[in-house]
C-alpha cells in the first residue's frame, strides 16, 4: 500500500506525461520543486531550459542539476554562465566535474577550484582530457 505523498507524485508524473512542450514549459516557470524536478528529466531541451529559468528554482535545485550527467548541454552552458549561480563554489565543482559540460564552460571554472578539487579532477576519469591536463597544470600552480 502506497503512502499518499507517493500517490500525488505519481499523479503528478502522469499528469505531466500527458501535457504538451508548452504546457511543460509553462509548469517549468511556474510550477513546485516537484513538478520541476519530474520536468528537469525530460527529453526536451526546451522543457529543461525553462526549468533551469524558472523564477522559483533554488540553488540547491541548480547544484543538483549541474552535477546530473543526464542534462542537456544547453543547460549546463546557462547554468555556466550565470553570475548568480556561480558564486556558489559547489556549482562551480559540479560543472567541471560534468562530462556533459561544454568544454570552454568546464575549463573556466578550473582557475576557481581548490587544490582539492583540482587534484580530483586531475586524476577523473570521465571528464575530456583536455580539462584533466588543464586542472594538473593549474594544481602544479596551486602548489607552488
Amino acid at each position: 500500500m502506497e503512502s499518499n505523498g507517493t500517490d500525488a507524485t505519481k499523479t503528478l508524473f502522469q499528469s505531466i506525461q500527458a501535457m504538451s512542450v508548452s504546457e511543460k514549459m509553462d509548469l517549468a516557470r511556474k510550477g513546485s520543486k516537484e513538478a520541476r524536478s519530474i520536468l528537469i528529466r525530460d527529453s526536451n531541451k526546451l522543457v529543461q531550459l525553462a526549468v533551469i529559468q524558472s523564477p522559483k528554482i533554488t540553488e540547491g535545485e541548480v547544484l543538483m542539476i549541474a552535477g546530473n550527467r543526464q542534462i542537456n548541454e544547453e543547460v549546463l552552458k546557462h547554468i555556466a554562465i550565470s553570475r548568480d549561480w556561480l558564486k556558489n563554489y559547489q556549482i562551480r565543482v559540479a560543472l567541471a566535474n560534468n562530462p556533459k559540460t561544454p568544454l570552454p564552460e568546464a575549463l573556466k571554472q578550473v582557475q576557481f577550484l581548490k587544490e582539492r578539487e583540482l587534484a580530483q579532477l586531475a586524476k577523473s576519469k570521465s571528464v575530456p582530457r583536455a580539462l584533466v591536463v588543464v586542472a594538473a597544470q593549474r594544481l602544479k600552480q596551486v602548489k607552488r
